[in-house]
């Protein structure tokens, strides 16, 4: 990069695809969708100025699976969706983690279940996010909050992606995915790099074979060497098998593949946490109003301090409990009816009360609805 940025006014869905393009995507399967619509438009419009290509699938299974061969065929592969299509796509995206596939599926959540709110916000996917697909897998998983973080946390998406060599997951809520605003961009961005491509005699080349960085290198098309994507549990070799410690040995270097790579996957931001005696938690859109009710908090002389997680999963445990070492009492604000709570409950000790402060109705958590619960909260610790 040149370190020159220029200023423009974007709609986050349209950052999400620009940053893309930046970060070097050269391909997008997907189908259109509310609230996530505009990042396939504008990716029709720009992928084929730069050569590369966009395609919409017959539907979310179809274009998870297009962007998997993609993805292994050597392309920089991206596609977007939202609830009901992001369930479609679960059986696929746990086949790209366990063939180790980089790429990066983006989400902006809306209200639901099923087809629920198509045209209004929700953070009901955080757990689906997490566990959506089936078997025990690790994963990652963004939340931007504003239009600057779409653009900075899609290039970060597909870095991680690339280094790591897995499926990265963008949340973006419907609030923020449609919010324009004046961001400063990359002038001149530079394509993210990080995809290790297979050195070495072809002839013994093990598909899955990694070293210290745990991280196999991927065979490039037509180098010779065999390319081998199976969604059964294999060995090194990428061939098939039951063998107990062969699948253990694949699972556990799959989670702890994502841990040795933790500072390049965890962010979060934590504000006035030192000496809080009340520590907000959220993300998305709903951290927007946890910020603004906590600079009131603080003017009305109220120790209140906010965890924001910008990657939710896997959720910055250490960061959070550092965090919170201080607070008796914990917030978790969110546009549902307690999906991150359940987390942060598990992270707490018995000494700290966690409260939600929820809403599923389709409208954003207010600043207001936020210091009303600090308040009361105040009053039962009184």
């Amino acid at each position: 990069m040149t370190g020159e940025t220029k200023l423009t006014n974007l709609q986050g869905n349209h950052a999400c695809a620009l940053a893309a393009i930046s970060a070097g995507c050269d391909f997008y399967a997907g189908y259109p969708i509310t609230p996530s619509s505009e990042v396939a438009e504008r990716m029709s419009v720009e992928l084929p100025r730069i050569g590369g290509t966009f395609i919409q699938m017959e539907d979310e299974i179809a274009s998870m699976a297009a962007v998997l061969g993609a993805a292994m065929g050597g392309a920089v592969a991206m596609t977007a969706t939202s609830g009901p299509g992001f369930s479609l796509k679960q059986e696929n995206i746990g086949l790209g983690i366990i063939t180790e596939t980089p790429c990066v599926i983006v989400n902006v959540m809306r209200g639901g279940p099923s087809t629920g709110m198509p045209t209004r916000p929700g953070q009901g996917d955080i757990m689906q996010a997490r566990w959506g697909t089936h078997g025990d897998h690790p994963v990652v998983a963004l939340a931007p909050a504003s239009v600057a973080e779409v653009w900075s946390e899609t290039r970060r998406a597909f870095a991680i992606a690339e280094a790591v060599r897995t499926p990265v997951i963008l949340l973006i809520d419907e609030v923020v995915g449609h919010l324009v605003e004046t961001v400063a961009v990359d002038a001149n961005p530079e394509p993210v790099t990080g995809r290790v491509w297979a050195e070495g005699d072809p002839a013994n080349f093990q598909p899955y074979e990694a070293g210290p960085s745990l991280v196999p290198a991927m065979a490039k098309p037509g180098d010779g060497r065999r390319a081998h994507m199976t969604g059964l549990t294999h060995g090194p070799d990428g061939f098939p098998t039951q063998d107990p410690a062969t699948a253990s040995a694949m699972l556990t270097r799959l989670f702890d593949k994502i841990e040795t790579h933790n500072s390049l996957i965890e962010r979060f931001e934590a504000i006035d946490c030192e000496d809080a005696d009340i520590v907000i938690v959220a993300y998305g859109i709903s951290a927007r109003a946890a910020r603004r009710a906590t600079s009131l908090a603080r003017k009305a002389g109220l120790r209140v301090g906010l965890f924001r997680p910008v990657t939710l999963w896997p959720f910055p445990e250490t960061a959070f409990r550092t965090a919170t070492k201080s607070a008796g009492r914990i917030l978790v604000a969110e546009m549902n009816a307690g999906q991150l709570r359940m987390e942060i409950e598990r992270l707490t000790s018995e000494n700290q009360h966690v409260e939600g402060v929820n809403r599923f109705d389709g409208e954003p958590i207010t600043p207001e609805a936020i210091l009303t619960a600090i308040d009361q909260s105040k009053e039962q610790a009184a």
